[in-house]
């Protein structure tokens, strides 16, 4: 994600290697001379998924592919966390959801991928390991309440975890101060400032969190703050309806 005033479309934390290819022809090197490398460039591309925009329309991005264990909580709407759910499938991650209602995902994950499984529910508890690689990255979504239950499923290498949390309960402090990424969405003036004091924020992201619209979501990353919003393509929101806050 950009911090303010930084380069166009930055993806949230580290870069991305590359990889070896096959070995091709043998060929003597290409050469240029020195006079001429100030006007040599290298387009670099984003990497990650697509979580909204900023004030300014400009793309923020999550990189949920990483080498090192990932772990996001979001403190928002079932529909934010569906539509990062598509998104990140769309960039080629098997998306695993350890839910205790199926019957809101049951619909996404048989719309996603043309008929194949990109998408996958499990019962809470129930999510099997995944060998997750970096040719076959995972990305687990836990809607599991309240209060998470401790389990086997745990970020590492290439296998990031989103835990959606509706509102804070509880576990929520632990989950933040454990998460790489937090997201907040609406929530109580009082949730405001037990957020503000956990994260750091300042007071004027404090009083602003009460007022939020729906869609909108305060991501935090150590001592970067962003304030995003989610709008959904056409498809989108033939499957998931509008931006909303509230199930």
């Amino acid at each position: 994600m950009r911090g303010r005033g930084g380069a166009r479309g930055e993806a949230v934390g580290g870069a991305v290697k590359g990889l070896r290819g096959l070995i091709g022809p043998r060929h003597a090197g290409h050469t240029l001379p020195a006079a001429e490398l100030g006007a040599l460039s290298l387009p670099v591309g984003d990497d990650g998924v697509v979580i909204g925009e900023d004030s300014e329309g400009r793309a923020q991005l999550v990189g949920f592919h990483r080498s090192t264990p990932y772990d996001v909580l979001l403190i928002g709407g079932l529909w934010t966390a569906q539509v990062l759910a598509l998104r990140a499938a769309a960039t080629g991650s098997r998306v695993v959801v350890e839910t205790g209602r199926p019957h809101a995902w049951v619909g996404l994950a048989q719309a996603a991928g043309a008929g194949l499984e990109c998408i996958t529910l499990h019962d809470v508890g129930r999510v099997p390991p995944l060998g997750a690689t970096v040719g076959s990255p995972a990305v687990v979504v836990r809607d599991c309440g309240m209060r998470p239950p401790r389990g086997r499923v745990v970020s590492s290498p290439w296998q990031s975890v989103l835990t959606l949390l509706p509102y804070l309960s509880p576990v929520a402090p632990r989950l933040m101060r454990a998460a790489t990424l937090v997201g907040v969405q609406r929530v109580s003036p009082q949730e405001a400032q037990q957020t503000g004091r956990i994260l750091g924020l300042t007071q004027n992201e404090v009083d602003a969190l009460p007022t939020l619209a729906d869609g909108v979501t305060l991501w935090c990353a150590g001592g970067e703050r962003h304030w995003v919003i989610t709008n959904a393509t056409d498809a989108e929101s033939g499957l998931l309806g509008t931006a909303r806050r509230m199930d």
